[in-house]
């Protein structure tokens, strides 16, 4: 679809709705509207050149473990920064990146990577944002350590302020996540998933923590349309 200018939110969201009602979907779902340059040349630029968008809708299961958790591995592999591919995009070139880093964690003997900033702080999985609970407080890496601006972390810092929970956004030591009393991920696809062991140690008791359960039993309540006070969470696909 040759788009010129770029749509805007509502019409985005209008577009993404019908291709989903279109398909016929009536179960968790994953989508993916993208731009891309599609002007026929060879060089490298971005400016000047024509864009298409297409939006990929298709049935998703878990694509991490989201009920007993998963075991994370610190991989070799460095969160590009800022000053080369802003992180806070979500631009597919950049996912060669996370892509190195899940493959690295996965020959490992792991289900996802951890991967550090140019500098040694935690700053996400290979497609997931972080967060871990200390003392009652939850924790997550700041915008500034190459984080993407993910839209799940930014539901759940609002659920969990909602609930009553502290939340703090700094700076994380990888050594940190090892005396944490609860570590989880969460993303689009990844949606909320605990992690019970980081490089071969036990988070916590090994299992699900209670502010990690707490939060997911509430998340999915919500984005399946079960919590009327978060309904500015949520848009319809039918109307019957």
């Amino acid at each position: 679809m040759l788009m010129e200018p770029i749509p805007s939110v509502d019409e985005l969201t209008g577009l993404i709705i019908e291709t989903v009602r279109r398909n016929g979907f009536r179960e968790d779902v994953y989508i993916r509207p993208s731009f891309y340059k599609s002007t026929r040349a060879i060089g490298v630029k971005l400016h000047g050149l024509q864009h298409e968008l297409y939006i990929l809708s298709l049935p998703f299961g878990d694509y991490v473990d989201t009920t007993v958790g998963i075991k994370v591995g610190t991989v070799s592999w460095r969160r590009t920064s800022d000053t080369s591919i802003p992180s806070r995009a979500k631009i597919v070139g950049s996912y060669v990146n996370p892509a190195f880093s899940k493959t690295e964690a996965m020959l490992n003997g792991f289900d996802e990577a951890l991967v550090l900033t140019e500098d040694g702080h935690a700053s996400e999985g290979s497609a997931e944002n972080l967060f871990i609970v200390r003392d009652g407080t939850l924790i997550t890496p700041p915008i500034m350590d190459d984080i993407l601006e993910g839209i799940t972390r930014a539901g759940l810092i609002e659920l969990a302020r909602d609930l009553g929970i502290t939340v703090v956004e700094r700076s994380i030591d990888r050594s940190e996540l090892y005396i944490a009393d609860e570590v989880f991920m969460c993303g689009t696809g990844a949606q909320l998933s605990p992690v019970v062991e980081v490089d071969h140690r036990v988070v916590g008791g090994g299992k699900v923590g209670p502010i990690t359960g707490r939060l997911k039993d509430r998340y999915f309540d919500i984005v399946r349309g079960k919590v009327p006070e978060y309904c500015h969470w949520v848009t319809p696909v039918y109307t019957k």
